[in-house]
């Protein structure tokens, strides 16, 4: 059974996720569309099941819903700042600053979010993964201290990464 419930739901997130946004992407909520939303959150993983061999071994939701909120948080808290420092400080005064960040996460899915959260947040672009994932190269706006900037990242963000994929 448990083999069979596997083959159907290969990634039962995503198929949640995938009905969801299928019946919220619709005008108006209706079982078929519910039906058929569902039906595409079984089908769309089966499909690409070959494409996603070393999925996660686990997967912790509730801290991945927080950090969630933290990114939210902090992309809306990043804008202000970027644009107070675009409409006050002229580009001279700027500190542009390159960082190479040594990462503990080995999860090419972590690395990815962490990359993606870094390029997300304005201020912050991620720009290069040495050829062994060990460390990347994030461009900051303006930083005084890069060191400070691998800092925020690793404890705001990785450690973070580091408890959802345990």
């Amino acid at each position: 059974m448990t083999k069979a419930v596997r083959w159907l739901l290969p990634h039962p997130a995503l198929t949640v996720l995938l009905a969801i946004t299928w019946s919220l992407l619709q005008n108006s909520l209706s079982a078929g569309m519910v039906v058929f939303g569902i039906i595409l959150g079984i089908v769309i993983p089966i499909a690409t099941a070959r494409w996603w061999p070393d999925r996660p071994k686990s997967f912790r939701t509730w801290p991945m819903l927080r950090y969630c909120v933290l990114v939210i948080w902090d992309i809306l808290v990043a804008n202000v700042q970027v644009a107070w420092i675009v409409l006050t400080k002229p580009n001279s005064k700027m500190q542009p600053k390159w960082v190479v960040i040594p990462l503990e996460l080995r999860s090419p899915e972590a690395i990815s979010i962490l990359a993606s959260t870094i390029t997300l947040t304005p201020g912050t672009v991620s720009a290069d993964l040495s050829d062994a994932g060990h460390c990347l190269l994030v461009h900051a706006l303006d930083a005084e201290d890069a060191n400070a900037v691998r800092d925020e990242i690793k404890d705001r963000y990785e450690r973070r990464l580091l408890e959802i994929f345990q």
